[in-house]
Formats: structure tokens, C-alpha cells, sequence
């Protein structure tokens, strides 16, 4: 399947998605320098888009890119405790709205979307009211899960609200979050971060990250790197909707 990447980061999304080996980018939006430079090294020949407004379904089709599915851990710096609560319609988080049309302009099989829990209760749960109804407004269907890093054996919590859409008109739900809540429970296969001709490589525990010093002088990037990682999604989560995903394909051809 084919992966238009919103809001890439450093490419956690597609790189855990096409870790599945069901998957393949053929785009990504991001408007970070840092980013853009691990993008272009880890995806020499794929399409870099820098502003996602810019993006429309005339645009993509005519640089020859048709996807399947579309990614978007779209900013949360206005819906993050941490931030000022500006929510939904704030400078950063409102750029939900791009998702929202690009959706209904492309009209993939499959759109996943990422961000902080605060997205389900912030402002009495009026902020994720506006996602479901943007996603039900363009004819989408979606469910959704908190999945959090530890679950799947990380050392830290990083807990996160996934959103799986598709068509309304799909026969069935793929009934993603059962499978990911019995995943959560029986199933604690981390990975390490070791790529391997395109799939994770598992270990018997999840790696310890490396230790970076937050301080270090005559380290420029330093900081752009702590950015990138710290506003990356984790690779693994999306590695298993993927696998739900292809699944849930695969059960339909042998309904065939």
C-alpha cells in the first residue's frame, strides 16, 4: 500500500510502517530543516512536500503519487498540557484542518492519525468531537485507541491516541482496537532500532536509548535532534496497526 506522510517528523510512521513489508512511502509533508535532511537521507527518492496547505489531490495525482493511505501525527502543542491549551483551532493543532481536506480530497483505503491523549477530554471533549466530525463530515469512518510506548515494553509511558479511518461504506470495522488491547496484554515483542531489509529486527527487550547530554557545546544539531525525537511517534505502535491492518486486507481477499 502506498503512504502519504503528514507531518513526517523523522519519518516514525513510515518507517515503522513499512516495516511491516505491506507498505511503501510515496511522500512526505514536513516543513523542519532537521527532519527534511533525515527524510532525504533515509528516502533519497521520495517527495518531500514543505507545506502541507499546499498539498490538494490535483497536485499529488499530477506528480504521478495516488496512496493508499494517509499519516499524520499533526502538531500538539495546542492541545498538550505542557501547552497553552489554545486546542484545536490554535496556530499549531489547527493545522488538523489540512488533514481533515486532504482526506476528503484523496479518499484513501486508510488514514491513521496521532497525538496526545488530552485530544479525547480537552475543553469537556469538544476538541475531539471536531476531529470525529471533520473525519464523518468527508465520509469516514474511525475508531480509535491510547497506545502507549510502555504497553509494548518501552521504559517510559508516552501515552498517545491513534485514529484508524476509512470509508463509511467498508463492509466491516477492522476492529482495530480489540486486536490492539489483546496485543497490549499477550503480546510484548518489542523491537530494537536496528532496521533490516525494510523490517524491525526483533530482541528479547526494548533498547535502552542512547544518552544524550542536553547540554553539549559545539553540538549544533543537538537540539534539533532532542526536537525530532521528542516529537516523533514511535515507530513500533504504527508497526503493529500496520500488521492489523494487512490483516484485515488479507481477510477480505479470502472472503472472495
Amino acid at each position: 500500500m502506498k503512504v502519504l506522510d503528514l507531518f513526517s517528523g523523522i519519518g516514525g510512521f513510515s518507517y515503522g510502517l513499512e516495516s511491516t513489508g505491506g507498505f511503501e512511502t510515496v511522500a512526505f509533508a514536513e516543513c523542519e530543516p532537521y527532519p527534511i535532511a533525515v527524510l532525504k537521507k533515509h528516502w533519497p527518492t521520495v517527495r518531500v512536500y514543505e507545506d502541507v496547505r499546499q498539498i490538494t489531490a490535483t497536485r499529488l495525482f499530477r506528480d504521478g503519487i495516488e496512496p493508499d493511505v494517509i499519516t499524520g501525527g499533526f502538531p500538539c502543542q495546542d492541545i498538550s498540557t505542557a501547552g497553552q491549551q489554545a486546542g484545536i483551532e490554535g496556530e499549531r493543532s489547527g493545522l488538523w484542518s489540512e488533514c481533515a481536506r486532504i482526506l476528503g480530497e484523496v479518499r484513501p483505503r486508510y488514514a491513521i492519525f496521532e497525538n496526545v491523549t488530552n485530544l479525547l477530554s480537552g475543553n469537556k471533549g469538544k476538541w475531539f468531537e471536531r476531529v470525529l466530525w471533520d473525519i464523518s463530515k468527508v465520509g469516514y469512518d474511525a475508531e480509535w485507541h491510547c497506545i502507549s510506548a510502555s504497553s509494548i515494553g518501552a521504559p517510559h509511558k508516552r501515552d498517545r491516541v491513534w485514529i484508524v479511518s476509512y470509508p463509511c461504506s467498508a463492509r466491516s470495522s477492522i476492529r482495530l482496537s480489540r486486536s490492539l488491547q489483546w496485543k497490549e496484554r499477550d503480546t510484548r515483542k518489542p523491537f530494537n532500532s536496528h532496521h533490516q531489509h525494510g523490517r524491525w529486527s526483533p530482541k528479547n527487550h526494548w533498547t535502552v536509548e542512547p544518552s544524550m547530554g542536553r547540554v553539549a557545546n559545539g553540538i549544533p544539531r543537538r537540539v534539533a535532534k532532542l526536537k525530532a525525537l521528542g516529537n516523533s511517534i514511535v515507530p513500533q505502535i504504527a508497526y503493529l496497526i500496520g500488521q492489523e491492518i494487512l490483516n484485515y486486507e488479507e481477510s477480505l481477499c479470502q472472503q472472495q
